[in-house]
């Protein structure tokens, strides 16, 4: 049996189409950090559904919170706004589960509806799929993974969709977020300075819209390259200021 762990926040957007997705299963754990929209209001339709809350402690720290409370030891791991595609779905059930492995799904990537297949959101995949006896996420603000050590990975064909963003300003308010989580995380252990921060941000422009071919898909290519640099500058930036405290 496996076990779906969830977390929120504000997700009114996304979230019941991430759930229409796990009914099937018959626990899904989800882990709120202070929604003030209709995303826990939205769970009531969905009796699996099983909701605790917690302050936002990393995102890390919070995906292990989440599996804590999963009555089985197989915890498959969403984020609010992410589907799980009918052909995985089957593919789950087909599955022989392994406690030696885990095992990583393919991505497939969308704004404002269209799938992006550039600027290094394609081929993308993640493992979400572990026994909780065996291993856990890294204990990160930001970035976080599963621990796989001497595990053996085992790659899912089908993929989950998955739309982060619907509009600039989730861009943005996601850029502000993430930026200073890595800063956060990295303080005193990494060096930065305003040219570091210059260096990356044109790197990740650069990377983006040149070798991962995001000047060929128009104006989606180059918001998305540009978000990718504005991202990378402020990082370092945030991080440099972090490391003079």
């Amino acid at each position: 049996m496996i076990s779906v762990a969830i977390l929120t926040k504000n997700s009114q957007e996304t979230l019941r189409k991430t759930l229409e997705s796990t009914k099937g299963f018959s626990e899904v754990i989800l882990l709120d950090t202070g929604s003030t929209d209709s995303t826990l209001e939205i769970t009531e339709d969905f009796p699996n559904v099983k909701i605790y809350r917690s302050p936002f402690i990393g995102f890390g720290p919070l995906r292990n919170l989440a599996t804590s409370y999963a009555t089985h030891d197989w915890i498959l791991v969403l984020d609010s706004d992410e589907i799980l595609s009918p052909p995985l779905l089957e593919e789950l059930k087909t599955l022989s589960l392994n406690p030696k492995c885990v095992y990583s799904f393919p991505f497939y990537n969308f704004y404002k509806g269209k799938q992006v297949k550039c600027c290094g959101w394609h081929p993308e995949s993640h493992i979400r799929l572990y026994n909780r006896k065996v291993t856990s996420f890294k204990d990160y603000e930001v970035h976080e993974g599963v621990k796989v050590d001497k595990l053996k990975v085992i790659h899912c064909k089908n993929p989950i969709l998955h739309h982060p963003y619907r509009s600039i300003d989730d861009f943005l308010n996601k850029m502000q977020h993430y930026t200073s989580l890595f800063a956060k995380q990295n303080k005193h252990k990494k060096k930065s300075s305003f040219l570091t921060a210059f260096i990356h941000g044109s790197y990740a422009f650069f990377k983006s819209y040149l070798f991962q071919k995001g000047c060929f898909h128009g104006s989606i290519g180059f918001v998305i390259a540009t978000y990718n640099a504005s991202t990378a500058f402020y990082k370092y930036l945030k991080l440099a200021e972090e490391n003079l405290k």
